[in-house]
């Protein structure tokens, strides 16, 4: 195989290294050795500055890993349309996963991690609407990136999915080019929030390693479980928190208190901090949400 590249021009060398690429590799981990033997040939045949560093087939092997491990869930019923979604991820180097339907879509996250989901919102059955406000009030998937798929003037579905918990939406028609860019920074996003120490909101600031909050420098006694609270609250700017998952997070399964535990921590925390008394709003027979900083 190698042989047979060795005669290529470097164009032909690209456009077979971008073919390669777009072929996901076998479900069940491992480093395809095939794979691995063509990166190796291209890495140091044709690139300028090899990748990664010239380490030798281990590291070639885990930097591939790290790049293909992404797996990006495709809920549309549209089969065209999935199936070009599918094909631009591949392209950058993600592993794409397609359903058609709401269903399939809860058992395949329930079936192995993924992370994003790009949702269409208009399916037969469960709506993406319904599997978004299902996935947010589930404590393992409540932070996991969504992204919706909008009918063009349906400005009520955006409002109202960006309200239960969605991160970002793109109106179809829509450009695969600009999905698999807004995939990619709301991953970068998603890789920023999670290594995050410290919150910071309105004058507001939350440090982890201090376990200490202070607002306009002055420190404000909380109890561990407001604390908790308020980080929860930080963590998910702008998104409807469910008092079942709140209660999940905070107390824990365990607990066998009542979502009013929710409320009455709320309240406590809008009476400690004058200026969530506004931020935090009440989401009728859902929960809460943290306003996004004007």
């Amino acid at each position: 195989m190698v042989a047979l590249a060795a005669g290529l021009s470097p164009l032909e060398k690209d456009n077979a290294f971008r073919a390669l690429l777009s072929t996901p590799l076998e479900r069940g981990g491992g480093c395809d050795p095939v794979f691995v033997l063509l990166l190796l040939w291209y890495n140091t045949t044709h690139l300028k500055n090899p990748t990664p560093k010239g380490r030798g087939l281990r590291s070639l092997c885990v930097f591939m890993e790290t790049v293909m491990s992404q797996k990006i869930l495709v809920v549309d019923d549209e089969p065209d349309l999935s199936k070009l979604v599918a094909h631009h991820l591949r392209r950058e180097g993600f592993q794409p996963i397609s359903v058609s339907n709401g269903a399939d879509a809860l058992r395949e996250i329930a079936r192995q991690p993924v992370s994003l989901v790009i949702l269409d919102i208009m399916m037969p059955g469960e709506d993406g609407l319904q599997v978004c406000k299902r996935l947010r009030s589930r404590p393992e998937t409540a932070s996991l990136p969504i992204i919706l798929l909008t009918a063009k003037d349906e400005e009520s579905d955006k409002v109202i999915g960006l309200e239960l918990g969605a991160d970002d939406y793109v109106t179809k028609p829509f450009s695969p080019k600009e999905l698999t860019a807004r995939v990619k920074a709301l991953l970068r996003r998603m890789e920023r929030k999670e290594t995050a120490t410290r919150y910071a909101y309105r004058g507001l600031s939350l440090d982890l390693t201090r376990h200490e909050v202070k607002v306009a420098g002055e420190k404000v006694a909380l109890t561990a479980k407001e604390f908790a609270l308020l980080e929860r609250l930080l963590q998910n700017k702008g998104k409807v928190l469910t008092r079942d998952y709140l209660l999940n997070t905070v107390w824990g399964y365990d607990y066998f208190g009542t979502t009013r535990t929710v409320d009455v921590h709320v309240r406590r925390l809008r009476e400690k901090i004058p200026l969530l008394a506004t931020a935090i709003e009440t989401v009728p027979s859902l929960g809460y949400k943290l306003v996004d900083e004007e």
